[in-house]
């Protein structure tokens, strides 16, 4: 007999799908740029880009739709690491999103898996 389970739903789903994803890009950046400890290594970046690629990246990370062909964590954050982005700099980004998420309302629990993602890209992200 084969089981006919229903797959649980990704956590992009969860979250509301690419209408919520888009709109906590959005409120998200306004935060970044808005911190003192995070603004200096936006300075000059095309905004506009730089969420589409996050929207994109998280789509993807959560489990949703895979159109990101940006670069690797890794690579895409050299440039920051080289102008002294650190673990404080990343715990910022991380408490900034789940600010934003909070804001929009995100149960916790979903909240807490965010944030265990994010943790889970930390080293490439700080380039260790």
């Amino acid at each position: 007999m084969s089981s006919t389970a229903v797959p649980s739903k990704s956590l992009y789903e969860r979250l509301g799908g690419e209408i919520s994803v888009d709109l906590a890009v959005d409120i998200f950046y306004k935060k970044v740029i808005a911190d003192t400890l995070l603004k200096p290594f936006f300075a000059g970046m095309d905004m506009e880009a730089q969420s589409k690629k996050q929207k994109q990246f998280l789509t993807y990370a959560f489990g949703g739709p895979n159109h990101y062909s940006g670069k690797g964590l890794r690579n895409a954050h050299k440039g920051a690491v080289a102008n002294g982005m650190r673990g404080e700099h990343f715990d910022r980004v991380v408490m900034l999103l789940a600010a934003t998420l909070q804001e929009l309302n995100v149960p916790e629990s979903l909240i807490a898996e965010v944030a265990a993602i994010a943790e889970s890209t930390r080293k490439d992200v700080l380039g260790q």
